[in-house]
């Protein structure tokens, strides 16, 4: 394994001393250094993986210096157009440096969503003609896998890509995590406030990530095994909102109930208006911030830096409000779920969750008929 304060100072030898991208748990170990290192004028946590492009686009106009953009794999579909129309030596040429964690890696478990893109994961750089390497876990082979393909970008000034396996970096604990005070309510406890808010016939999407898994343990528990009413987003960051709403404009005389988190709602904020546009009365869009990445790492979102109800009231919302604690949770939904909508509840919650959370014991393909069943049929 390597140590990511050597990575880090290796990087800085190769000319790299600029990061962006979007946190991924493979990479959280380096990610979290960086985050305690850069400094904020050398780093920062993108809204998604194409405005890391973007981003790294504009450090390397401004500065003539390479940047380093992380990601899960799973996120190179928000980069191709950007890396083709942007960054690619055919049009602005611009040279940057992709730290890929490799999620789904042929022969090694991981979850449903992950399976197909893992596999075809180096296809995919090569049909983008990004050169690329596999990172090796020995610190000197490393060194000159980087100085490599640091040449690599250099004379074609253009992206080249560092694939990186699981366990790949030492252990290395966030120091600077970001804090709200005074916030207590977990967000499994407000996830299950709303849950036990809503009727049997009201439909539930939830968001990619701790939200969907604390949904389903919170279904588990129930003795009508309410798990066949939801549908938990495993993969697609930032889509479920408009999955919610594709549902709400179907079915308009069901209540859905969209479950989403900060990051996912920074990720493609641009629904919040589409939704205002249309003006679905059944949709509820519940947003979870704890102000945090925490299913790949804990590092911060600009969640708490935002006025997420003023955001959503400017986008045509009727009603949007937000509540820090279970009473005004226990208060604000009744009022919520009544209203039309389209209507948003913002509930802050503390960082954190359960060690022992369990995952869906569905597939996602059982968990798509078990819902269109329910929709169907109720």
């Amino acid at each position: 394994m390597l140590a990511c304060d050597q990575f880090y100072a290796q990087l800085g030898k190769e000319g790299f001393h600029f990061y962006t991208g979007v946190p991924d748990s493979l990479l959280k170990h380096f990610c979290a250094y960086v985050m305690d290192h850069a400094g904020a004028s050398a780093h920062l946590i993108a809204a998604n993986e194409g405005n890391a492009i973007a981003l790294a686009t504009g450090h390397t106009l401004a500065t003539n210096r390479a940047a380093v953009v992380y990601l899960q794999n799973s996120g190179l579909g928000n980069l191709i157009n950007p890396l083709t129309s942007l960054a690619d030596p055919e049009v602005y040429s611009i040279p940057m440096l992709l730290l890929i964690g490799w999620r789904g890696e042929p022969g090694r478990p991981d979850e449903p969503q992950h399976v197909k893109q893992g596999r075809i994961n180096n296809d995919l750089l090569d049909v983008l003609e990004i050169p690329w390497e596999i990172l090796p876990g020995e610190a000197e082979v490393a060194n000159e896998t980087l100085a490599r393909l640091a040449a690599t970008m250099r004379e074609r000034s253009g992206p080249v890509a560092l694939v990186v396996r699981k366990g790949s970096f030492e252990e290395y604990p966030l120091q600077s995590t970001q804090v709200q005070d005074g916030l207590n309510l977990s967000r499994e406890a407000a996830i299950e406030q709303v849950i036990h808010a809503l009727g049997p016939d009201d439909i539930v999407v939830s968001t990619t990530g701790k939200p969907s898994r604390e949904v389903f343990e919170i279904r588990k528990a129930q003795a009508d095994d309410g798990r066949t009413r939801d549908f938990l987003t495993v993969g697609s960051m930032g889509h479920s909102s408009q999955i919610a709403l594709g549902i709400a404009l179907a079915k308009p005389d069901r209540r859905v109930v969209m479950i989403d988190g900060d990051g996912a709602l920074i990720m493609h904020m641009g629904g919040l208006g589409i939704t205002g546009e249309r003006q679905p009365k059944n949709l509820y869009h519940v947003v979870l911030n704890n102000g945090a990445h925490e299913s790949v790492g804990g590092q911060p979102t600009v969640g708490f830096h935002l006025d997420i109800p003023a955001i959503a009231r400017a986008c045509g919302y009727p009603a949007a409000e937000r509540v820090r604690s279970a009473g005004d949770l226990a208060r604000a939904l009744p009022v919520f779920l009544e209203q039309p909508g389209p209507a948003l509840l913002e509930i802050q919650v503390a960082l954190g969750s359960r060690a022992e959370l369990g995952r869906p014991d569905r597939s996602p393909r059982e968990n798509k008929e078990a819902f269109m069943r329910f929709i169907r049929e109720s």
